[in-house]
């Protein structure tokens, strides 16, 4: 029994830790790749804060695949007339990771 409850605590203890650095990972994508010039996490700089974004797409399926294909090609008139530029040097992957984390951001 005191094993099974050591096990369990064990692998909860992993799954945080493994959510705190894929967050850590998705951060460092994040600023690898210039996302952070432009915007902050619960800031807005040029374009809206990443807060702001998990806020407005919190509970759309469809979120993620359109923000994936917004960083890769750009878009303007989500968040006013200032347009976000193309990033197709961004790693499909990356992109992925980096969107999945801001949507996940409270």
């Amino acid at each position: 029994m005191m094993n099974k409850l050591m096990m369990t605590a064990a692998s909860a203890a992993l799954l945080l830790l493994s959510g705190a650095a894929s967050a850590d990972d998705a951060l460092a994508l994040a600023q690898k790749n210039a996302c952070m010039s432009c915007h902050g996490v619960d800031k807005k700089i040029v374009g809206p804060a990443y807060k702001e974004v998990a806020k407005k797409y919190a509970g759309d399926k469809t979120a993620k695949a359109r923000l994936v294909a917004k960083v890769k090609a750009g878009g303007k008139g989500v968040w006013g007339q200032i347009p976000m530029p193309p990033n197709p040097g961004v790693k499909q992957e990356d992109a992925e990771k980096i969107v999945e984390w801001v949507l996940s951001l409270k």
